[in-house]
């Protein structure tokens, strides 16, 4: 009985020991304090605190965090743009000082949050207030880059780091959005118009270079041409010299009168004169006169060719 007396301690000794275990779940790092003043801080896994002295203040969690922000602001022409946007945050680091940091700096996670939130749209607000409302939709990346460089400097100080700010929408006034889309849409008619204009710029330009070109061609090849009827007419007459030559030599060599050749041939025109006039008047004079005139006038031709020679 006396032994029994004396082991009351045990279980109370057995139940403090079970509850000095306590265990840290990944991504979480716990903050332990005694006595009400911070004392040191629990990694994930099975840890062992003093039991009923020292007490898990919070669970800080060391993954990313994201929030979605809707507000209003007003440029320096004094129109309202609408933002929709996505925050992702994290704590700096795991080192012990951040993690006190973060665990003291602020009551709870709502107050954390209500004072990220304020200092993204009053960074945002700022600096669309410098800008004309033409302007907002070029310069998302702007707005982005100076969030990031005067937000992260002020989460630095609570423990946390901005990882990435996304607008993922900007709207107007029902107003102004109705009259940027009259804008675009006269600027693409007009772009069209101009696109329009220099097609067919360039279709008659090439047109009429085409047209040139075909001119060109065409007056080069009539005069190819030309050159080659007159070579030919040209060769005709050589040979025609050449062949009354070579007759009227035949002839005197056998003591005949040379006019038989020109009267030949002016017979043979008489008769080609009837067979392809094609009903045209042609008027000859026929008296031997006339016949001697005529004659004469070919051999004078005649002659002229020897000289072209």
């Amino acid at each position: 009985m006396s032994i029994i007396l004396n082991l009351w301690w045990l279980p109370i000794l057995l139940v403090a020991a079970f509850t000095g275990f306590v265990t840290i779940n990944q991504g979480t790092i716990g903050v332990v304090t005694l006595f009400g003043k911070y004392r040191r801080i629990l990694r994930p896994g099975l840890n062992f605190k003093i039991p009923f002295f020292e007490q898990i203040y919070k669970r800080v969690s060391i993954q990313n965090r994201s929030v979605e922000l809707e507000f209003q602001a007003v440029t320096i022409d004094q129109a309202n743009v609408y933002f929709k946007s996505m925050l992702l945050y994290s704590v700096l680091s795991v080192d012990e000082e951040i993690i006190k940091n973060v665990a003291f700096k602020f009551i709870s996670d709502r107050d954390l949050m209500q004072a990220l939130i304020r200092t993204v749209e009053g960074s945002i607000r700022a600096f669309v207030a410098t800008k004309k409302q033409a302007e907002i939709l070029s310069v998302r990346r702007d707005i982005v880059e100076n969030v990031k460089e005067q937000v992260d400097v002020t989460l630095e100080t609570w423990g946390y780091h901005l990882q990435d700010l996304q607008i993922n929408d900007i709207t107007f006034d029902e107003a102004i959005m109705t009259s940027m889309s009259k804008v675009v849409a006269s600027n693409n008619l007009k772009a069209a118009a101009e696109n329009e204009g220099q097609a067919l710029l360039i279709t008659k330009t090439k047109a009429a270079e085409a047209e040139g070109n075909a001119i060109k061609i065409a007056a080069e090849a009539e005069r190819q041409a030309a050159q080659l009827r007159g070579q030919g007419v040209a060769l005709f007459r050589e040979e025609v010299a050449k062949g009354m030559s070579m007759a009227a030599e035949e002839m005197k060599q056998a003591n005949l009168d040379t006019n038989v050749i020109m009267f030949s041939m002016w017979t043979e025109a008489i008769k080609n004169f009837a067979e392809v006039g094609k009903g045209n008047v042609i008027f000859l004079d026929g008296s031997s006169e006339g016949m001697q005139k005529t004659l004469s006038q070919i051999m004078g031709l005649g002659k002229l060719d020897t000289n072209k020679k």
